[in-house]
């Protein structure tokens, strides 16, 4: 299939924001509440929760394994299998990001990254939070200084594999879900 999708043009945005207020703020979000007028014209109230963009990468071994990482995750419950993860810190690239948090959760330093796809939106009727995919390729292996918040378990397995994973739901993370379809459409 050839050729560029083109869609409508969206219309004027019909919200309007008449006052905002942060109702909440820590080291890792702050929430603000917007009093708005509704594309309807009613007035309403609109939460939204403001987050420093996130990274994640397709860390390839040289047997063309993906590296994941299991942990629990909180606000789920849930124990959750991911690519490697992260926040871009106020004072770093989404590049200097991954790279740091690759060595960090995986214990991997890679001599060749490029990106998978424009930023995504991650939760984009909630947060204002967007996330970037990379590829790492060229892994050598470094110590490992997870965050103290962190208990992870390190797993390689092929691409293929993992995303039996994810049409099984086992793997339902949405950057690892969007990461693992964009490496396997981009080089499967």
């Amino acid at each position: 299939m050839s050729g560029t999708a083109r869609l409508p043009s969206p219309p004027p945005d019909p919200w309007r924001t008449l006052s905002t207020r942060e109702v909440y703020a820590n080291p890792w979000i702050r929430v603000r509440e917007d009093r708005v007028r509704r594309p309807d014209g009613s007035p309403g109230v609109y939460g939204v929760v403001s987050m420093s963009p996130a990274v994640g990468v397709v860390a390839v071994t040289g047997r063309e394994e993906v590296v994941l990482v299991g942990q629990w995750r909180y606000a789920l419950g849930e124990y959750s299998w991911e690519l490697i993860e992260g926040g871009v810190d106020a004072d770093e690239t989404p590049l200097a990001a991954i790279q740091r948090e690759l060595a960090e959760e995986a214990g991997y330093h890679a001599r060749t990254w490029s990106t998978l796809g424009p930023p995504l939106t991650i939760s984009n009727s909630v947060t204002d939070q967007r996330g970037q995919l990379f590829v790492a390729r060229d892994l050598s292996a470094v110590p490992r200084d997870p965050d103290p918040t962190e208990e992870l378990v390190v797993a390689t397995l092929p691409v293929v594999a993992a995303l039996d994973l994810v049409d099984r739901g086992v793997i339902a993370d949405s950057l690892t879900v969007l990461g693992l379809l964009a490496y396997h459409r981009a080089f499967g």
